[in-house]
């Protein structure tokens, strides 16, 4: 298997993954946990998580000094975009919340483009324009949710926190240290943020003793959209760079709507079918790549060109 197929499928487990957060993280909020706790709990059972995968898979915790700094510095702007769409999901719909998170994409193309001239392709363009279409299909609103302009705030600099990270992780120094150990001390630096809101306050909530299964939701929580998706992100990006792995997180919302259907038994409506094709679509596009210009030249190739008598 090439890098470059490891690194779709990589980005794609990522982004279903990362999905899986409003499963795991409402429960919790309706049992009265805050979201720092809840976000506590989920970097504090993730760290020893990644720090076993480096045991058995041999990996050191040596890092150098200065790559400490950078690593606390991506720790915090990770820890800052879970708080941010963590917040935004008490302010709206999560359904919502994840619908506008995708710019994310959007802000890692302009920073490629600005700050590193990398050159996009038309069809690149073309595949983040339908993917997001198709995402807006996905949002429903029947309910007479609104978009609260607090909770969109938020969703925003969640994006933005997370778009820099993915550029950060791929365009520095950070880029030379391995995906586990850099995870590993992103998770460390990140929880710090938690540590200090919820000591400023206090106290901290812990899941009700007679509902068992919300332990589950934290374990879930850490496990799926922290320490798999953060890891096959990492990965990702190494593999095949920010801005592709950025437009396989179109996944995110697929997830979401799945798993209302499998999970909540919802109705998959033909608005939302037709979503979820052109996600696809745009997706399969991007990981074709120029194998896609290939085939097409290859189809012409198979209709003779008719010449016009003048």
């Amino acid at each position: 298997m090439g890098n470059k197929t490891k690194g779709y499928i990589l980005g794609s487990l990522a982004a279903a993954t990362y999905g899986l957060n409003p499963l795991f993280a409402l429960p919790l909020y309706s049992d009265g946990m805050g979201v720092d706790s809840v976000l506590f709990f989920r970097y504090v059972i993730a760290i020893p998580l990644i720090a076993l995968m480096m045991l058995i898979r041999g990996r050191s915790f040596k890092i150098k000094p200065l790559q400490v700094l950078g690593l606390g510095g991506l720790g915090l702007l990770v820890a800052l975009s879970s708080l941010a769409l963590f917040l935004s999901y008490t302010y709206m719909a999560a359904g919502i919340a994840s619908t506008l998170l995708f710019i994310y994409p959007i802000m890692v193309a302009v920073m490629m483009v600005c700050f590193f001239k990398e050159k996009i392709s038309p069809v690149t363009v073309l595949c983040t324009a339908t993917a997001i279409a198709g995402i807006g299909l996905l949002f429903k609103n029947s309910d007479g949710d609104t978009i609260s302009v607090v909770g969109t705030i938020w969703v925003m600099i969640s994006a933005l926190s997370y778009a820099i990270y993915i550029v950060a992780i791929n365009k520095s120094s950070l880029a030379k240290v391995p995906t586990l150990t850099a995870t590993f001390y992103i998770l460390l630096f990140g929880v710090l943020l938690f540590a200090a809101r919820l000591l400023s306050k206090g106290y901290i909530d812990i899941p009700s003793t007679h509902h068992g299964y919300l332990w589950l939701a934290l374990l879930g929580l850490a496990v799926f959209p922290t320490v798999v998706s953060f890891v096959c992100t990492t990965s990702a990006i190494h593999y095949i760079g920010s801005t592709k792995t950025a437009i396989l997180g179109a996944l995110e919302p697929v997830t979401a709507v799945l798993i209302g259907i499998c999970v909540f038994g919802e109705e998959l409506t033909p608005r939302s079918l037709i979503g979820l094709i052109m996600i696809i679509g745009a997706v399969t596009v991007v990981v074709s790549g120029p194998k896609m210009g290939e085939r097409i030249s290859y189809i012409k190739k198979m209709f003779p060109r008719v010449r016009k008598n003048k």
